[in-house]
């Protein structure tokens, strides 16, 4: 019986699972949508709900008694205070929500290190701050981490890349004193491990609830965007993987980090190497404001992606850009507008993608290694004639991605987490 490990992504929509072969070939997977539970997407209930629901949906159709490891990914920055026995105390905080008090604000700044991922009012340190002075709290959480929590009974354990934006220091591997400095309970903080670490196994009542063996593993998962970095298959120091979603987002793997808060830039630990990248205000919202999906495939099919319009576009929604360009200010550009549509939307393409390649540029001038490769996931990806300009502009190999699902590179974790432990 070939042994299988499961990967859950728990997102601001729903859950999805992906049960996978320790050759990386995927054995099944689901989708279950959050809505199906309620509409509060901030209720940790409805998370549950969803995960139960595509977990029982991937089992009905792969042999559950080939599990041997679990792992969970969430989105980074989406916090919850817990009791003891991790039941909620209060409503999360999302991955976006602000914390506006002052007070807290001013003793990160104060205490926190430049570099430190910690800065910021959607910083998961700052709700920690904020919820700490609940009745009864026994522990902050990351959304992976409760959900981890659930299946294994611990309540007390998270990995380095959730933890980052807590102000965990990834480089020493611990929580710094500079957070007991800037108020924080440090009781209160999870134990922090490696991706892919084995934190525990089911408890009997998840076992028997999902019809799994007893002693299958839970594997210290990631954030959602490492594990969309790791689904694609990148893997080799240089390689890249732009989001083209609603906004450009690009990433690295790096043989050393990279922090430049002053462009959003930070870097996830992955083992001995990093993942370093940002995130720019241009992208697939801006494409949006001037045309439906619809046209934007229709005008595609009308572009020469190997010639150039010769106008120099930024686009952007609104003033303000925070990478590659930090500069809160920075108006759109996204003047003159050619006659044909065709071209306006060819303009806004290379716009684009002049963007992403300063942006791969300013990581190698921040330390990052010059890139090698890049593989696409996102809606964007999928338009040819955008995909020629970008890679016209990036000059670099242009590789297939493997999987789009986060939950594929959670599953990723949780052979590696399987395999240490000796169970596939």
């Amino acid at each position: 019986m070939m042994p299988l490990v499961i990967g859950i992504d728990i997102g601001t929509s729903g859950a999805r699972a992906v049960a996978m072969r320790p050759d990386f070939s995927v054995a099944g997977q689901s989708a279950v949508r959050l809505d199906r539970f309620g509409q509060n997407p901030r209720d940790p209930s409805a998370w549950w709900q969803a995960v139960q629901a595509a977990l029982m949906e991937l089992l009905s159709g792969i042999d559950g008694a080939a599990v041997r490891a679990i792992a969970v990914d969430g989105t980074s920055g989406t916090l919850l205070p817990v009791d003891a026995a991790g039941r909620p105390l209060a409503e999360p905080l999302m991955y976006n929500d602000k914390v506006a008090d002052d007070g807290i604000l001013a003793a990160i700044g104060r205490e926190a290190p430049e570099a430190s991922a910690a800065h910021g009012a959607t910083s998961g340190l700052a709700k920690a701050l904020l919820f700490q002075h609940l009745p009864g709290i026994a522990a902050v959480l990351h959304q992976a981490d409760w959900i981890a929590g659930n299946l294994s009974g611990r309540f007390d354990i998270s990995d380095e890349n959730n933890a980052l934006k807590s102000g965990y220091d990834v480089e020493a591997r611990r929580w710094p004193d500079w957070i007991a400095a800037a108020g924080m309970r440090m009781d209160l903080l999870p134990r922090v491990v490696a991706p892919g670490d084995v934190t525990g196994t089911l408890t009997p009542a998840m076992a028997d609830l999902f019809g799994l063996p007893r002693d299958v593993a839970v594997v210290a998962g990631t954030t959602d965007g490492c594990a969309s970095f790791l689904a694609t298959g990148a893997t080799a120091i240089g390689d890249g993987v732009t989001a083209l979603g609603s906004s450009l987002t690009i990433k690295i793997l790096s043989d050393r980090p990279i922090s430049a808060p002053r462009f959003g830039i930070y870097s996830h630990r992955l083992g001995d190497t990093w993942l370093a990248g940002g995130a720019s205000n241009s992208g697939g919202k801006v494409l949006a404001q001037h045309f439906p999906l619809a046209r934007i495939i229709e005008l595609s099919a009308a572009i020469d992606p190997t010639t150039e319009t010769g106008v120099d576009y930024y686009p952007l929604s609104t003033a303000g850009e925070r990478f590659p360009i930090a500069d809160p200010a920075l108006p759109p550009r996204l003047t003159p507008k050619p006659a044909d549509d065709a071209d306006y939307l060819k303009a806004m393409l290379e716009g684009m993608a002049a963007i992403e390649a300063l942006g791969y540029g300013r990581l190698a001038e921040l330390g990052a290694p010059a890139l090698t490769s890049v593989r696409s996931v996102g809606g964007g990806a999928a338009n040819p004639a955008w995909t020629a300009i970008r890679q016209r502009k990036l000059g670099v190999d242009f590789l297939p991605t493997l999987s789009d699902e986060a939950a594929a590179g959670t599953a990723r974790l949780a052979l590696k987490g399987a395999a240490k432990a000796g169970l596939a």
